[in-house]
């Protein structure tokens, strides 16, 4: 049986959707893209979206809330240097296009001379990450009622002070067709399913929480017997553990991070800062500075949109561009930055294919895909065993970083001091605080054990948010202040 391309199917799966119900075919995008280059401007789009959602959460042991939508619509934009006219609609027709087309155009107020020709170019590249499929189909309803049952038994099941057990289900089926002003025509179909785990465990009248998750572009085939106790046991030790922990001492000392994800650090600290948008106003603590050395030697950090099934991972970015693997920082040189169209031509670089925007009613811009830091040669155990005196943090909630800074403050959910090689404590209310650029200078050790997050990542950046993926391996950090409320005692 001979397959179609991939790129065609795509197209054909988005033209179905978006355009042929509200009779609009080629000739009417690339008719309206000529309505907007026909006055000065450098780049223009129509952005096409069908999105349909579902989640479902329980709570107190029964399923208390369902959710399921469609939106859709489309977004035009038009960009001059550096100014971006921009309007959306959820009315798909041809006349809320072109009345698009005259609002956007009228960045420009030169008019050129003649008629605007665009000739269709359609993206041919073959790659697919992900499967075309819609995973809210993959599983029925009663199926995933009984799927977030499984989740509440196996957890209270797992230890007797386990009181509470939350879980959600979510799952998102996202078809995108773009047409360009430079005849650019391509489409991607992105599939997204995550479960998250809640247990709240209580123990002499002490309760404290612990949480796991995970995800993909896939179906609810992934959640198997063997992946739900998996996220149920992190969840639950994760609780119990914080039951012992005792208040986390402060002050400047030796933290390592444990693998995955905790490269939220790296996301936050360094990766934001390595967006094109900040760089090229001079506001990033790394402007100007590719081919400086702005990490130890050993440190290379990619941000990487090709893996397959990753929850950062796009065939295409949200302007057409084929998504790329791009080398940030190679032992410890810098090598680049995340471009969008816009930043890319004004910076005089390449697209990296990092232009991303939340839905059809945002403009978009660079933003990371999945965002590691490669391994290194020395066993876990080995870093952990070098701490004199220090934390060891296994899991991060939320933080947060000044781009034009580097500076951040994270805080931990699971982490525990270290003495003499010795793992001594759980400790809780830590809280990390450096600088991304000087952290990245003081890493003196790199584990083998690189690893990516279990697929629960959302960036949010000027208001919109979009799945991101991010991975590290073991590493020992020189010199972090953590922030605490504890003393330093040995067992």
């Amino acid at each position: 049986m001979i397959k179609p391309e991939p790129t065609l199917e795509r197209l054909s799966v988005a033209k179905s959707l978006l355009l042929t119900p509200f009779g609009l075919d080629d000739s009417h995008l690339f008719r309206t893209l000529a309505e907007i280059k026909a006055y000065k401007v450098d780049e223009a789009d129509l952005y096409f979206q069908y999105t349909r959602s579902e989640s479902w959460g329980l709570e107190e042991g029964i399923v208390k809330t369902g959710a399921f939508s469609i939106d859709q619509g489309v977004g035009v934009r038009a960009v001059m240097g550096e100014k971006t006219a921009f309007a959306y609609s959820d009315d798909i027709s041809e006349a809320s296009l072109l009345d698009a087309a005259r609002t956007v155009r009228s960045i420009s107020t030169i008019a050129q001379s003649g008629q605007a020709r665009i000739a269709t170019k359609i993206i041919a590249s073959s790659r697919s990450l992900y499967q075309e499929m819609d995973p809210i189909a993959s599983l029925d309803s009663n199926a995933k009622v009984a799927l977030l049952g499984k989740v509440e038994q196996l957890a209270r099941a797992k230890d007797p002070r386990v009181i509470q057990v939350m879980a959600g289900l979510a799952a998102e089926y996202d078809v995108v067709l773009l047409a360009c002003a430079d005849g650019t025509l391509a489409a991607d179909i992105r599939p997204l399913v995550r479960l998250s785990v809640t247990v709240i465990a209580e123990q002499k009248g002490r309760r404290e929480s612990g949480s796991f998750g995970g995800g993909g572009r896939f179906g609810f085939a992934y959640f198997d017997d063997a992946m739900l106790g998996h996220y149920v046991d992190r969840a639950v030790n994760e609780a119990l553990t914080n039951l012992e922990a005792r208040a986390a001492p402060a002050g400047e000392m030796t933290v390592v991070l444990g693998p995955g994800w905790p490269g939220i650090l790296l996301h936050e600290a360094v990766g934001h800062g390595l967006e094109a948008d900040f760089n090229r106003k001079g506001s990033s603590a790394f402007s100007g500075r590719v081919g400086q050395r702005v990490a130890a030697k050993g440190v290379t950090v990619l941000d990487d949109g090709t893996l397959a099934y990753r929850r950062g991972s796009i065939n295409i970015d949200d302007e057409g561009n084929t998504s790329s693997c791009n080398v940030l920082i190679e032992d410890g040189i810098l090598q680049g930055y995340l471009t969008d169209t816009m930043n890319a031509r004004l910076m005089g670089l390449q697209p990296t294919g990092n232009g991303r925007r939340e839905s059809y009613a945002h403009v978009p811009l660079p933003r990371m895909t999945n965002t590691y830091m490669l391994g290194g040669d020395t066993p876990p155990e080995e870093i952990v065993a070098s701490i004199k005196k220090g934390l060891y943090a296994t899991n991060f909630g939320g933080g947060q970083v000044d781009i034009t800074s580097g500076k951040f403050v994270f805080s931990t959910s699971q982490a525990y001091w270290v003495e003499n090689g010795k793992i001594q404590y759980p400790v809780k209310g830590a809280t990390l605080v450096g600088s991304g650029p000087e952290c990245l200078k003081h890493i003196s050790m790199i584990g083998n054990d690189m690893k990516q997050d279990s697929g629960v990542g959302t960036c949010g950046k000027e208001g919109q948010s979009v799945p991101v993926g991010v991975g590290q391996p073991t590493l020992r950090i020189e010199g972090l202040t953590v922030g605490g409320t504890g003393a330093i005692q040995s067992e």
